[in-house]
């Protein structure tokens, strides 16, 4: 993954898959039925979620790669 964002993965017993959030992008978030395929979703995720900011003129925050909440 090029990026640097902060990721928080965990297992969704309701959902029965991987949750992979990323908390410096709002409403950033993929899913897998292995952490392998969540990893993976989140990259394209991510990309499309930076594109998009482009493509609408928001701020993309910076990466502190660390974690940022408590």
């Amino acid at each position: 993954m090029n990026n640097k964002y902060e990721l928080i993965m965990y297992w969704s017993k309701e959902d029965q898959c991987f949750i992979v959030e990323v908390p410096e992008l709002p409403g950033c978030m993929a899913d897998g039925a292995t952490q392998s395929e969540a990893l993976a979703n989140v990259q394209r995720v991510v990309k499309e979620w930076i594109e998009t900011a482009k493509e609408l003129g928001r701020e993309i925050p910076e990466a502190k790669g660390k974690l940022i909440h408590a």
